[in-house]
């Protein structure tokens, strides 16, 4: 009666530590799933691509009745505004040309357009500047296009760079204006190379600041929409039933890879044990005789 007890005992335990591995492997299934999926669009293809153009705008100024340094502060301010948008779609053909058409429905520019892939697995990233007063409405109706698989906005504020930059254009500006007013007062010819390098060097300096304070002008003030559109179709759910088979047959397997082992180690110690006390058995003998 007590080896019955002990062996259901045993038993318990063994049937306890299936159920318990079962479990895990279906957690696990859920959370694998989960991952790959989000993983399939984790990488940002724009993050990717350099010298891409940057856009900025403005907030709305405040009206004339509010205190006009305050206005002046308003006036001032710069963000850039970025979403992005990733989607799928089983028609890429037909939403390929929905984005643009809606694109340009909004007045909106693409910037910069990049197609890869073959037929069933194409992709299209599209870089669009669209008006700051349209882009909520726009980035809502792109929604709608394919499937959407993540959607993002991010807004950082370029108040302090702008005023970077015009401080710095402003400082250069002095400076060639006093290396203007040297050259003209002649002098050796070693001085006067060394000064008209020094102009074209903060010359160049000068239209690089200007290419970057045109991002900020007004006409070209555009927040971002980074748009990508990959072919084919969703993938579908998978079933309990389907993760309960998989987790079955994978608990089965290293469960029986478990018990063995379990079994081997036990006979390995249960020999180990038999050949000391064997030889506890033989150094006894050889002393008493």
């Amino acid at each position: 009666m007590k080896l019955k007890q002990r062996f259901w005992k045993i038993a318990r335990w063994f049937i306890a530590l299936f159920f318990f591995m079962l479990i895990c492997r279906l957690i696990y299934g859920y959370v694998a799933t989960d991952i790959i999926a989000s993983s399939d669009y984790a990488s940002d293809f724009f993050s990717s691509v350099e010298n891409i153009r940057k856009n900025y705008a403005s907030e709305k100024k405040l009206s004339r009745t509010d205190v006009g340094v305050q206005a002046n502060i308003a006036s001032s301010q710069k963000y850039e505004k970025t979403a992005t948008v990733k989607t799928k779609s089983t028609q890429f053909d037909k939403d390929a040309v929905t984005i643009k058409n809606t694109t340009k429905d909004f007045e909106g520019v693409i910037q910069y357009e990049q197609n890869t892939g073959n037929k069933g697995t194409r992709e299209i990233h599209l870089l669009i500047g669209i008006n700051p007063e349209k882009f909520d409405n726009f980035y809502t109706v792109i929604q709608g296009i394919g499937k959407i698989n993540s959607t993002e906005i991010t807004k950082i504020d370029k108040t302090n760079e702008y005023r970077q930059l015009n401080a710095k254009k402003a400082s250069l500006e002095k400076t060639l204006l006093s290396l203007n007013e040297l050259r003209s007062r002649g002098g050796a010819i070693n001085d006067y190379v060394s000064l008209h390098d020094k102009i074209l060097e903060i010359e160049t300096r000068l239209q690089e600041l200007g290419v970057e304070l045109g991002n900020f002008d007004a006409e070209n003030e555009f927040c971002t929409i980074r748009f990508s559109l990959f072919e084919g179709a969703a993938k579908k759910g998978i079933s309990f039933l389907s993760r309960l088979k998989t987790a079955t047959e994978w608990t089965i397997q290293y469960y029986s890879i478990l018990a063995i082992s379990l079994v081997c180690i036990s006979l390995s110690v249960f020999i180990i044990l038999l050949i000391i006390d064997r030889l506890k058995i033989l150094s006894t003998l050889t002393k008493t005789s």
